[in-house]
């Protein structure tokens, strides 16, 4: 039970580390939480002009959620973690990214991190949703519509591939979660005023 749980909260505090801020400090940029939407997260970090910043802050936070639930996957055999672990892994290192206790719990909205968790559990699948996100992102321009959908999608593909189990309920969770972080995004979409991706 021990190293289960040392598994559970080293995933929160690995999900804890923004990369948005740790990039903008490296890099010498400005705080993301003190412009554009405030969001620490490649979008907004993007605004600062610098692609460089931003493509590291979705690789950063993308490879957190990767790593935290390839470990557990990994060791869940030699370390003979419960059933629960890996699930509960995904849920935490998510849980850090949004609500980071590095950073007084102001995190991001958890697209990246997710992505990166399902890159982890189901690597077809994750690139399956790539491509959704990347038709609606080129499409129409709207990283918050591309990112809805794409979580949408997985919740269905998470039952397609693992069926009724603990890991496709937790990633309705998560969903949930990240549908709620882009409330204020789902607002502006309904308004017809939501930002649009610079080229």
């Amino acid at each position: 039970m021990f190293i289960d749980l040392v598994f559970v909260a080293a995933a929160y505090l690995l999900g804890s580390v923004s990369f948005a801020v740790v990039v903008s400090r490296v890099m010498r940029l400005p705080d993301p939480h003190s412009y554009g939407s405030g969001n620490p997260g490649s979008t907004n970090v993007l605004r600062t002009g610098n692609k460089t910043a931003a493509a590291l802050t979705l690789l950063g936070d993308a490879l957190k959620g990767f790593v935290a639930v390839w470990a557990a996957l990994h060791f869940q055999t030699s370390l003979n973690l419960a059933a629960w672990v890996v699930p509960a892994v995904a849920f935490a290192v998510f849980l850090g990214h949004i609500l980071p206790v590095f950073h007084r719990f102001k995190g991001g909205k958890g697209v990246a991190t997710a992505a990166g968790i399902v890159f982890a559990l189901h690597w077809p699948l994750a690139l399956g949703l790539l491509a959704v996100w990347l038709i609606f992102a080129v499409g129409l321009k709207i990283s918050s519509l591309a990112a809805l959908v794409a979580a949408l999608c997985m919740v269905a593909g998470m039952f397609y591939f693992f069926g009724n189990a603990l890991i496709s309920w937790t990633m309705v969770a998560i969903t949930l979660l990240l549908i709620w972080r882009h409330k204020s995004n789902i607002e502006r979409l309904l308004k017809g005023k939501e930002g649009k991706i610079r080229s």
